[in-house]
């Protein structure tokens, strides 16, 4: 059964790969709102599949962010929006940065102030929402050895375990990846293997849409 309920506020938050060119000052709405990435995959298939249900999803992901700058704009663009439900994708530059600004080490958030500041801001979330959803960082390469491959299992193994803790539900969309990657080459979704295109903005909707229950037939 549907988590959600008529009136539900759910604002997705993160990174580029949530933001796909969301409105400002905040994502919500018609047409480009909520950008055009798996945010607004979930909303079509929602109001497609749950007319009975007006359920109001926003979008505040914001390109280039780390978990540090998320964590600065936390109160302004999270926490006053007053969401039911939260869902956070975040890692991706916190790792990134490290491969393609290596000299920036100002830039650079490693695995300790990662796991802080993914606590902090859960900690100050929990309290507001009805449920708070993770969602793991990936790297769209079947190769394990591959160095920021193991560096991104690193960072998803931290949010993972910090689920764990605080008894979330954290979604691993590396295994959702890694499951299409049996048949299709990363390039087939994106060169730079951390944006996920149309085909895996689909991919991350339909994860996330699994673990909420979602029950209706689509076709």
């Amino acid at each position: 059964m549907l988590k959600f309920h008529d009136g539900d506020k759910i604002l997705f938050t993160g990174d580029s790969v949530t933001d796909s060119g969301r409105g400002r000052p905040v994502g919500e709405g018609l047409w480009e709102g909520v950008g055009n990435g798996y945010v607004r995959s979930i909303d079509t298939m929602l109001n497609v599949c749950y007319p009975e249900l007006l359920l109001h999803i926003c979008n505040t992901g914001t390109s280039g962010n780390t978990s540090r700058d998320l964590r600065e704009r936390w109160q302004s663009e999270v926490l006053d929006l007053k969401p039911d439900f939260l869902v956070m994708c975040i890692g991706f530059n916190d790792v990134w940065r490290q491969f393609d600004s290596p000299a920036c080490r100002s830039q650079h958030v490693q695995p300790e102030e990662y796991r802080e500041n993914l606590i902090g801001m859960i900690n100050s979330a929990l309290p507001r929402v009805k449920e708070l959803i993770l969602m793991t960082p990936y790297y769209i390469e079947p190769c394990r050895e591959d160095r920021m491959r193991v560096r991104m299992d690193e960072y998803r193994e931290i949010m993972q375990e910090v689920a764990k803790e605080k008894g979330l539900c954290c979604i691993d969309l590396q295994k959702e990846f890694d499951d299409y990657l049996q048949y299709r080459h990363s390039s087939y979704i994106m060169w730079d293997r951390v944006h996920p295109g149309w085909i895996g903005s689909l991919i991350i909707a339909r994860a996330f849409l699994r673990s909420v229950g979602f029950d209706r037939q689509v076709i």
